[in-house]
């Protein structure tokens, strides 16, 4: 099955804890504090892999987490780093916040590796807190939290050509005929609904990748019809091969059908509809398909090339062929890579913390005093006593006396509940 969308969990791993200890060695009295700090986690890296062609090894797994540091040990020893994390996805694929929507990545090159969580650092161990006014701390830092988030994934194919029409235009046994795709293929409509991709082998030794696009509709660069399913595939084609139905199966006009596939593709997106383009006259050996296109001659005069083909029976394929792979060698290189929109950075200050009351509990939240909290071990007194510390130096307990915290009043942090003092 072809899967060209996904969304996954991804987490870095957590750091490992300092350790508390201290040296005991026979001849060294007062040997002095000898925790060794964690190992920080390991972080996910997605990898571009020109092997795969879908997204489907996501519809099982969704859930990818680096694993933690090692803790740290007494002598000094700290503990090991844990390994990255690497996920493999297509080439084409671009990485998005899944949340915000914001564009991470637009994954073109095989090999290209982009870090989407980065693993925590590993906690500090009581060596690391040892000074002049405290020679022995009992204390020491757990490790930072890997960061985690979605991330949105989607697929666009990388083709050199691509075939564009309507549905039942005959593209699928267009791509049976001149590659070994084997997609499927009935006498209905619709009766591709993924995308289909085919290596054309020329006689002296060229070769290039053409996908089959399912049929679109009018309204499709406005999703009908899963048209900004189907249409996104063809973002990255050099040349178009637009397949024309000159039976009129169907009762269909083959000049209005050319004329609407190729307003959609401007509508969907602009450069589309400024890609070469050779019209594949499909269908020829059917009754009545000679008078339709000499009308279409007649409509698209000099501005396109028309080759008269029947994909069944082969017939005025090889021409076609050989002027895709003249095209080709001239057509000018499509920018592979997803440009996203000019933006503004701005550089603002995030808030070290903030505090509002709710229900009548004061409530402290914000990144820094969160990365505190979690970092510190609740179950050691002298931890506590730095946490406190910390808090009062942020200024959070002039902002709580601010607004209107007295003695007795509930603070909360993360899970820590405690009284205000004032």
């Amino acid at each position: 099955m072809f899967y060209d969308k996904a969304k996954v969990y991804v987490k870095g791993g957590d750091g490992g804890n300092g350790a508390v200890a201290f040296r005991r060695e026979k001849y060294v009295p007062l040997g002095g504090p000898s925790g060794g700090d964690g190992g920080s986690g390991g972080s996910v890296i997605l990898v571009a892999d020109e092997g795969l062609r879908t997204l489907v090894d996501f519809r099982y797994q969704r859930h990818y987490k680096a694993d933690r540091g090692e803790h740290g040990q007494g002598k000094g020893m700290h503990g090991r780093n844990a390994g990255d994390l690497t996920v493999r996805v297509p080439v084409g694929t671009v990485i998005r916040d899944a949340e915000t929507g914001d564009f991470i990545v637009d994954m073109t090159e095989d090999g290209q590796e982009v870090k989407v969580a980065t693993g925590g650092r590993g906690g500090r161990g009581n060596a690391r807190f040892a000074s002049s006014a405290n020679k022995a701390p009992r204390l020491a830092e757990k490790g930072e939290p890997g960061e985690e988030k979605w991330v949105a994934l989607e697929l666009k194919l990388l083709a050199d050509v691509g075939l564009v029409g309507f549905p039942n235009a005959g593209k699928s046994t267009l791509i049976s005929r001149i590659s070994a795709a084997k997609p499927k293929i009935a006498d209905y409509p619709f009766t591709t609904l993924v995308p289909n991709l085919g290596v054309v082998r020329m006689p002296d030794g060229d070769s290039f990748v053409v996908a089959d696009i399912p049929g679109l509709i009018e309204g499709a660069h406005q999703g009908a019809g899963l048209g900004h399913e189907f249409l996104r595939h063809i973002e990255r084609t050099r040349v178009l091969i637009h397949v024309v139905d000159m039976a009129g199966m169907e009762g269909r006009d083959p000049v209005e059908d050319f004329k609407t596939i190729n307003q959609e593709l401007a509508a969907y997106n602009p450069a589309l509809a400024k890609r070469p383009q050779l019209v594949a006259a499909n269908k020829l050996d059917l009754p009545g398909a000679g008078d339709n296109y000499d009308k279409l001659k007649s409509a698209t005069g000099d501005d396109f090339e028309v080759f008269p083909i029947s994909a069944v029976t082969g017939e005025g394929v090889d021409p076609l062929l050989f002027r895709v792979a003249e095209v080709l060698s001239i057509a000018e290189p499509v920018d592979q890579v997803i440009q996203e929109g000019e933006k503004i950075t701005r550089v603002v200050a995030e808030p070290r913390f903030s505090v509002h009351k709710e229900k009548g509990i004061f409530i402290i939240d914000g990144k820094e005093i969160k990365k505190h909290y979690a970092m510190t071990d609740f179950s050691n007194e002298d931890a506590i006593k730095r946490f406190l510390r910390i808090v009062k130096v942020m200024g959070i307990e002039d902002e709580l006396r601010k607004q209107g915290a007295k003695n007795g009043d509930t603070v909360r942090i993360g899970d820590l509940v405690f009284d205000f003092v004032d």
